[in-house]
């Protein structure tokens, strides 16, 4: 589910939404409506301050249209594309007081989003062009589709959105049901022998247990990259690969380097710096 679904649009508005009211609660702007008219006109630009990969476009957007339907947006620079620093990445023309009530919601979304689009850019290069790069569940409450689609905006890929949308058997589910083959034998007996499973497993013992059980992707979870690369050895191909657990941007090579096919890494989402972006108001409405 992107952003561009309907489903997508409607849980961008209500997080959004949400954003909104934290900010500007039933009385609004105070400081602002004390100085400006109702119906004073106003233009502004949103300015990159550093470089990054930009992400959080639409949802930048929908602030401005739940704060005022009048409030035109205009995007320069497009979610999943370099911006330098300098850069005017949007305008916005319409009443100031509605410029000014969306600033600090719009340049939350877009600091955040684009510091994992940006974070996520260079994991992509690091990894290589036969590594892939996903994101996790690591990601704050009620932000993770905005904070997945970020992901992909830097050339990442979702992994999945939560625990309703695939199957990943982890070592909790492995431990209480007995082992790797068991935990697979329960997910097939309910959810039938065609549904794809990814295991999460430990060590090597593990893994030759999925692999005999015939799952198409496996997770090597928490496991030096020398341990990844033997691993990788040993599947032979014979299923995807993921490397997980403490893989940060000084890591991704080498476990690239060991051969797997998707680093998986909750520093895309956990650890992101944001962006500095500002707004800055024009007085001449140019």
């Amino acid at each position: 589910m992107g952003t561009e679904s309907e489903e997508g649009r409607a849980e961008v508005r209500h997080i959004v939404s949400l954003a909104l009211a934290e900010d500007l609660d039933a009385a609004g702007d105070i400081t602002s409506k004390a100085i400006f008219g109702p119906d004073e006109a106003g233009a502004a630009r949103i300015v990159a301050r550093e470089g990054c990969t930009v992400s959080g476009m639409a949802a930048a957007a929908e602030v401005c249209l739940q704060v005022d339907p009048d409030l035109s947006f205009l995007p320069l620079i497009h979610d999943g594309e370099r911006a330098p620093a300098g850069a005017e990445v949007a305008r916005l023309d319409g009443r100031i007081l509605s410029i000014l009530a969306a600033e600090r919601t719009m340049l939350n979304f877009l600091s955040r989003l684009s510091g994992i689009a940006t974070l996520t850019a260079a994991f992509v290069v690091a990894a290589g062009a036969k590594t892939r790069v996903a994101a996790t569940r690591k990601t704050d409450p009620g932000m993770r589709l905005l904070e997945k689609q970020a992901v992909v905006h830097g050339g990442g890929e979702l992994h999945r959105l939560g625990l309703y949308d695939a199957v990943l058997i982890k070592d909790n589910h492995i431990a209480a049901a007995g082992g790797v083959a068991a935990a697979i034998a329960r997910v097939r007996e309910s959810l039938g022998s065609g549904i794809e499973i990814e295991v999460e497993v430990d060590d090597a013992a593990q893994l030759e247990e999925a692999l005999a059980a015939g799952v198409g992707r496996i997770m090597l979870d928490n496991m030096a990259a020398d341990e990844v690369a033997a691993c990788v050895r040993t599947a032979g191909g014979r299923a995807v690969i993921e490397a997980s657990g403490g893989i940060g941007l000084a890591e991704a090579a080498s476990y690239a380097a060991a051969g797997v096919d998707v680093i998986s890494a909750g520093a895309l989402t956990r650890s992101a710096s944001g962006v500095d972006f500002s707004l800055e108001a024009v007085a001449d409405g140019r």
